[in-house]
């Protein structure tokens, strides 16, 4: 369900091209919204210049959350509280006989152990399992988006800012039916499978701003989830738009870094802005001189 990275070691951005990077207008300041991708490694860098140029402008970064004070051993002990399971309950009582069998078969594939799920609720099993997947074939959180942006403001004296607390994201995903957890976990499984076969074309979706590929990638993910991306995805756009919105009467320049799956479809926060009348443009990379 998230964003996944690719090396984009072979595109050499030797042309102009779109970014999936928006610019909004407000009324003395510039907002710019960057979809993220949260997890890449070392040879994806650098990333596009009009990226370096819109944090460059930019006076306050904001993201999903404030980054630069996250405390690790506070977000650990969240996690063990939303979603390691307390009592004698297991994965497997939770997801029942026929889903476990089928969640298992799944993880034999992509040679992961399902016992070692055993105390997770079905959301952070799912979780833990994406991030297994990626860390696997070299993808770190580290070299991701938001981390490479929160070393540069941090060491440029930038502040940053979060949309959101780390226990109301978790809250989103405990407070989902468990059906939907159940949902959430088989596919993450099932995906695992076959994700080399999808990655690079979303990725470079990404990084050559092709949002129509972005948007069937990312958003067809859902079909059929409709209580996940309501959660996920179309509550939380709504609640940031506002907040975006009150960012255009500021006097500072802002760089916004959110998943990408949440800048695109109608309910995309560029979309979504641009129905409040705010003016928004799709940035692009300016061609290289060779």
């Amino acid at each position: 369900m998230l964003l996944l990275a690719c090396s984009w070691q072979a595109w050499a951005d030797t042309a102009g091209h779109p970014v999936t990077l928006w610019r909004a207008e407000g009324h003395s300041n510039t907002v710019y919204l960057l979809g993220s991708i949260h997890l890449l490694r070392a040879e994806d860098h650098p990333l596009p210049s009009v990226i370096d140029k819109a944090y460059e402008d930019a006076e306050v970064l904001i993201m999903e959350l404030d980054m630069d004070d996250l405390d690790a051993a506070a977000t650990q002990r969240l996690f063990a509280e939303n979603g390691v399971l307390q009592d004698d309950t297991t994965l497997e009582d939770l997801m029942g006989d026929d889903l476990y069998a089928e969640a298992a078969t799944a993880a034999a594939a992509i040679d992961i152990p399902i016992e070692m799920l055993a105390r997770s609720e079905p959301w952070l099993a799912a979780i833990t399992v994406e991030m297994m997947v990626l860390y696997r074939v070299g993808f770190n959180p580290m070299l991701g988006i938001e981390m490479h942006m929160t070393s540069k403001a941090i060491e440029d004296s930038k502040p940053v800012e979060g949309l959101e607390e780390v226990h109301e994201q978790l809250q989103f995903l405990d407070g989902l039916s468990l059906q939907a957890q159940r949902d959430m976990l088989l596919q993450t499984l099932k995906e695992g499978a076959t994700i080399g076969e999808t990655v690079d074309e979303l990725v470079r979706a990404w990084r050559y701003g092709d949002i129509d590929t972005l948007e069937s990638g990312l958003l067809t993910s859902f079909d059929g989830h409709e209580e996940l991306h309501e959660a996920l995805v179309t509550r939380r756009n709504l609640r940031w738009v506002e907040q975006i919105d009150e960012l255009l009467d500021d006097a500072d320049d802002y760089l916004v870094i959110v998943g990408a799956m949440h800048l695109v479809g109608d309910d995309g926060v560029p979309n979504l802005l641009v129905e409040k009348g705010v003016q928004v443009r799709q940035l692009s990379e300016p061609p290289r001189l060779r």
